[in-house]
């Protein structure tokens, strides 16, 4: 999986969606104005201080966060999803696994626990488990972003070597989203090795629009102008390829003519 494709996923891991102003954030005591006598309620806000600090790369404070969630609740499942997606980023896998099936204990179907479980067990190298997990997720018609776990489940089975069925789940992530950035890359990647070239010019172009081209993205173009004999639209692309990514590998296949890696 590449950088970028890993990046676009990570941002989507956790449920909890911070507001657009974050506010400033200090340490927590525990106690804060009208949560008394609310256990539910101190585990929740506590949960989305951890999941704010978690996304500010803050571990130290999002873990303590989650500590006062819960001893207030320990029946609130959103908890053992930010503990799983802590422990995952700090390395401590164990306790990883046993956050997220913690949390499954308590609510089976939560399609966030399910599709971070999911993503869990895939990059521990258990893409066949996890498949499972996204399902799961995408089984829940409460779900409000399927498109996450199909893109997710799509790049888990393209690296269990399963091509048919990651175009499955790619092809379902952009009927949701249709901007959807890994799927766009990734089925404009199988669509160039089926040879259908103008699908994969039309999902390419599309992801070049969306964001800056990566190297991955400006490659792909230029090899698929190259197959359709389109040789200033080649050049225009391996311009780009040289001016933007100068140290990239594509770059470095560009320079010495290798064009089907």
């Amino acid at each position: 999986m590449t950088r970028f494709s890993w990046l676009v996923l990570a941002a989507t891991l956790f449920g909890c969606v911070a507001p657009q102003q974050q506010p400033e954030l200090t340490v927590d005591t525990g106690v804060n104005r009208g949560e008394t006598g609310d256990p539910r309620n101190r585990a929740r806000l506590h949960t989305e201080l951890a999941a704010l600090y978690f996304s500010r790369g803050n571990m130290a404070v999002a873990l303590e966060e989650l500590r006062i969630a819960v001893a207030a609740d320990p029946t609130f499942p959103p908890t053992y999803g930010v503990f799983g997606l802590v422990y995952m980023e700090l390395r401590e896998n164990k306790l990883a696994e046993q956050s997220f099936q913690n949390g499954l204990r308590i609510s089976p179907q939560d399609p966030d626990l399910n599709h971070n479980y999911g993503w869990f067990l895939c990059q521990t190298s258990r893409e066949a488990e996890s498949l499972k997990y996204f399902r799961n997720a995408l089984a829940n018609p409460l779900y409000a972003r399927p498109w996450r776990s199909n893109s997710a489940a799509g790049t888990c089975a393209m690296r269990a070597g399963n091509v048919t069925e990651a175009e499955r789940y790619f092809e379902g992530a952009l009927k949701d989203e249709p901007d959807e950035l890994a799927s766009l890359l990734q089925l404009a990647q199988i669509r160039y090795r089926e040879n259908r070239f103008e699908d994969a010019r039309r999902l390419v172009s599309r992801f070049n629009r969306l964001v800056d081209p990566t190297a991955e993205s400006l490659w792909l173009a230029l090899r698929i102008e190259r197959k359709l004999n389109a040789p200033v639209a080649e050049q225009a692309f391996a311009n780009q390829l040289r001016r933007r990514h100068p140290a990239s590998r594509e770059y470095q296949l560009l320079q010495r003519n290798e064009y089907d890696d």
